[in-house]
């Protein structure tokens, strides 16, 4: 912030001319390897990273280091100081800024704030003569604003750490100083990522299947337990950054700083998280950068009493579609308010990374809407590409992972911008994984189009195998996408209604039950095996919890009944829920032994279409897949790579999940010198109709 009027940069200006000083790029030689489509873009590839380059520059010479500029935090906002309690914010478009609160009877003008030349505005309060904060820790605090006719607006600081629902009636968020005497003693140190990465996206309001929102405290003892026993090793939490709008389900952010309130306080998440991480679990924030929610009086909109502040004025400054404002990403503050968020996740509650929402709206000038992203490399390279956002996210990259070594960063991209997770020095934006997102748009097309026995082997194939060489994939049959109200979870779109009176042991197994058990867990096991170098599945999924996701709200007369998860279900040992939970923990297991993962992309040796066959070699396991309605097969042959006799590692159609057991879990498979399907060995299989079977070297 300290910068000389000689020095002072012009961020508008330096966009508009994307001009800066000679500087060595590295040879993109690996990228246009693996991607020789991108050649005739390698200029454009350039100027980005000359781009990124100059603005990074910018900030270290303005601002000390990238790493100072990020630790707006310390600075902005209410911080303790040797002189005393200092508040600051930058307010550009405000002509008077005012603290007021608890700690001045709600006085609206007493505690006025001087302003300096980059429309920062200051104030500081002299601690008391025991020593002790002039404002006291929860107090409750707002920010009075004055316009440019003179009158005063009643905002929240977007620095605030934590901010609560009143209950006066008027649902408006208020600011509380957050400064506890005792902050929370961490137990646990971050773990290190030692195999693949297996995520539990999960919601912590939704974790309890009482008609209520569930808290932090609920989550770390009731829900992660569960996970860490299934095998997963992270967990992605929605929802954390306040939204003052709960059925928004998070994604219209009003207070980014402050750690949603409707669970706990924030010693409570760091309690989670440091719960989650004694259980040898990651933990990624599920971060909104993309946009914000328009709410003025409780957001960022019309903070300083303008359209801009954080925002672009204008058109460019609102998503139609989302009803949300845009950041201007080429703001210096609003580069400092975002960098400095991150940070704040990573230091001030040990987050291990996060899942950038939204980077598809983020990276396009028309956030992809009606945008078929054929895979056509103008598309990426154009004028629709809005360079402003995309070097804010390698800004955001950089940042992360020269901190923070072993930080984790996902990005839900839908287009397929080649390069996002690439790193910035190959030319690429920085990302670690992208998600698979044509994944379970593929399989809910397949359940509601198509028969069984239209099924086309090859497009399953290609859809999970087709993703960029060289860059991460995080692959997931569903997610919470799917769950929400108005499409169905697979469970729901293979069962329906049939689930409400026949998942019962003490029931008959009905055709369409047997069915949607033994397809729940297959379409689970091929995605996980063959679509990505990562696996996501959506909280209750994993054991087909039924019907769809729905929050409180006016249209359904603000009912909890479709906002949690019941547990129940899965508990009670005489419902078939139960098979399912058992099979996916048991594919976590095996991968935790196998690496499956972090091993090259499979080999696919047959995709049969009248034998609804497909046949895979990945992780030293032989995948062999049936998805024929009512066809079983003695003496199969398929291929293999490796000689020698394998065993059962795992069986879809085992008793343990639900199945017939009519493959013998004993069973030793010998390796012949047969070359088939282009491998050098081959052996015989029994292969029932509709089963997984994994085989492993004995």
């Amino acid at each position: 912030m300290k910068r000389t009027k000689k020095q002072r940069h012009n961020l508008q200006n330096f966009w508009a001319q994307r001009m800066v000083d000679d500087q060595v790029v590295p040879h993109f030689s690996r990228f246009l390897h693996d991607d020789p489509y991108v050649k005739p873009y390698q200029t454009e590839i350039e100027r980005r990273y000359r781009v990124f380059c100059g603005l990074k520059k910018q900030i270290e010479d303005n601002e000390g280091s990238l790493e100072k500029f990020s630790r707006g935090y310390e600075r902005l906002g209410i911080n303790r100081t040797p002189e005393g309690l200092k508040y600051r914010e930058w307010a550009p478009g405000a002509h008077g800024v005012f603290l007021t609160g608890d700690f001045n009877g709600w006085n609206r003008t007493s505690h006025g704030c001087t302003r300096n030349e980059y429309g920062v505005w200051e104030l500081t309060l002299p601690y008391k003569e025991d020593g002790s904060s002039p404002i006291p820790h929860g107090s409750k605090v707002k920010v009075a604003i004055q316009l440019e006719n003179g009158d005063l607006v009643d905002r929240v600081s977007p620095w605030i750490r934590y901010a609560v629902d009143p209950n006066d009636g008027t649902h408006l968020y208020v600011g509380i100083h957050w400064d506890p005497p005792q902050p929370y003693q961490w137990q646990n140190s971050k773990p290190k990522k030692t195999s693949g990465l297996r995520i539990y996206e999960c919601h912590v309001g939704i974790a309890s299947p009482d008609l209520r929102v569930a808290s932090y405290k609920e989550f770390a003892y009731n829900v992660i337990p569960r996970i860490k026993k299934l095998g997963y090793n992270c967990i992605q939490l929605m929802a954390v950054m306040e939204h003052a709008y709960y059925a928004c389900f998070g994604y219209q952010v009003t207070n980014f700083f402050a750690a949603s309130s409707r669970y706990g306080t924030p010693e409570e998440l760091k309690e989670l998280i440091d719960v989650a991480h004694g259980n040898g679990i990651l933990v990624l924030l599920d971060v909104v950068h993309s946009h914000a929610a328009k709410n003025v009086l409780d957001g960022l909109n019309q903070f300083d009493g303008t359209h801009s502040g954080h925002f672009h004025d204008g058109g460019r400054g609102f998503h139609d579609l989302w009803d949300s404002r845009l950041f201007d990403y080429t703001k210096w503050e609003v580069l400092r308010f975002l960098l400095s968020n991150l940070r704040w996740y990573m230091e001030n509650y040990k987050f291990d990374g996060f899942r950038f929402d939204g980077v598809t709206s983020m990276i396009y000038h028309d956030h992809g809407l009606g945008h078929g992203f054929g895979g056509d490399y103008p598309d990426y390279y154009g004028l629709g590409v809005d360079t402003d956002s995309l070097i804010y996210l390698m800004l955001a990259n950089d940042m992360l992972h020269s901190l923070y070594p072993g930080v984790i960063t996902i990005a839900e991209e839908v287009s397929g911008m080649p390069g996002l997770c690439r790193p910035i020095a190959e030319g690429g934006t920085g990302f670690d994984y992208r998600l698979g997102m044509a994944i379970p748009d593929l399989w809910i097309k397949i359940l509601k189009e198509k028969k069984d026995e239209d099924w086309r082997m090859w497009d399953i194939v290609w859809t999970l195998i087709n993703r960029r060489h060289g860059e991460k994939t995080i692959a997931y049959a569903e997610s919470h996408d799917q769950a929400l109200v108005g499409d169905k979870t697979i469970a729901f779109w293979l069962m329906d209604k049939e689930m409400y009176w026949f998942m019962s042991e003490t029931t008959p197994l009905t055709p369409i039950i047997e069915r949607g058990l033994t397809l729940h867990k297959m379409i689970r096991l091929v995605t996980y095996g063959l679509g990505g170098e990562g696996y996501l599945n959506f909280i209750g999924n994993e054991f087909g919890h039924p019907e769809w996701l729905d929050f409180p709200r006016e249209g359904n007369n603000r009912s909890y009944h479709y906002a949690r998860r019941q547990w129940q279900l899965v508990d009670d040992h005489l419902l078939r829920y139960r098979f399912l939970n058992e099979f996916d923990g048991a594919m976590h297991h095996l991968e935790e032994k196998y690496h499956w993962l972090e091993k090259p992309q499979a080999y696919v040796s047959l995709h049969h279409e009248d034998d609804k066959m497909i046949v895979f070699e990945r992780g030293d396991l032989i995948w062999i897949f049936n998805f024929h309605i009512n066809k079983s097969f003695a003496d199969y042959r398929i291929g293999a790579s490796i000689a020698g006799k394998y065993k059962v590692a795992l069986n879809s159609d085992a008793r343990e999940f639900g199945g017939q057991g009519r493959v013998d879990p004993n069973c030793e498979y010998f390796v012949d010198s047969q070359p088939w399907h282009e491998r050098p060995f081959s052996l015989l299989v029994y292969i029932p109709c509709r089963t997984a079977l994994l085989l492993a070297p004995a």
